[in-house]
């Protein structure tokens, strides 16, 4: 009996081994995560560009834009600043009326001032016209200074039948009743008046008549 070495019956020839093929491989199947991701990706893409659109389409209701922001505080601000321009004009127009006419007040105040005292003198020139007629050389000088007074702004006032004025004339007297005269009358003028503008710097002293009795009870 002859014994095979071991194994030996397991061992084929080498013409008729056969070779175990090799597990076919599946095919790769797309990974769902990242097909997941990239769809996931896209929307949020088109999500962004779709809020850009509104905000550039400037919808009723959405927030404005930065430069709308900026055109309307500017607007504000030059609104602000014309109402400062406004307001600066007109106190410097008040201010204006104030300083000229405190400016006129002074000017009228040193021209009182300074002609108050000439009204003396003016009444002797008119005291010597009474008497007589002046001579050349005096003539000419009193005719000379009531230039400059009046050139100065100060006027003569006061006249033989003017109505009696309580602001301007002062009655030193009345001297009876006059049927020629409907009101309270100057009659004799003792000094003529003088003024400056609506000032007086002298009232005029006057003696009146009044109207006849039966004048008055009309």
């Amino acid at each position: 009996m002859t014994h095979e070495p071991h194994g030996a019956q397991d061992q084929q020839p080498e013409g008729e081994r056969t070779e175990s093929a090799p597990s076919p491989e599946a095919p790769e199947s797309p990974q769902a995560p990242e097909a997941t991701d990239a769809g996931h990706g896209f929307g949020a893409a088109a999500a962004e560009m779709a809020n850009e659109t509104e905000v550039e389409g400037g919808e009723p209701g959405e927030t404005p834009a930065p430069e709308d922001d900026e055109l309307t505080l500017a607007q504000m601000a030059l609104e602000e600043r014309t109402r400062d321009l406004q307001r600066l004009q007109a106190e410097f127009l008040n201010y204006k009326r104030r300083v000229d006419r405190d400016r006129e007040l002074i000017r009228e105040n040193a021209t009182y001032q300074a002609l108050a005292p000439i009204t003396e003198v003016l009444d002797n020139i008119d005291r010597a016209r009474e008497h007589g007629a002046l001579d050349d050389g005096f003539r000419a000088v009193a005719d000379q200074l009531e230039r400059t007074v009046a050139a100065a702004g100060m006027t003569k006032f006061g006249a033989v039948g003017d109505a009696f004025d309580p602001t301007i004339h002062e009655a030193l007297s009345h001297i009876g009743e006059d049927p020629d005269v409907a009101v309270t009358t100057c009659k004799v003028i003792a000094k003529a008046g003088y003024r400056i503008g609506d000032r007086v710097v002298r009232a005029a002293q006057v003696l009146v008549v009044d109207p006849a009795g039966d004048t008055q009870q009309q």
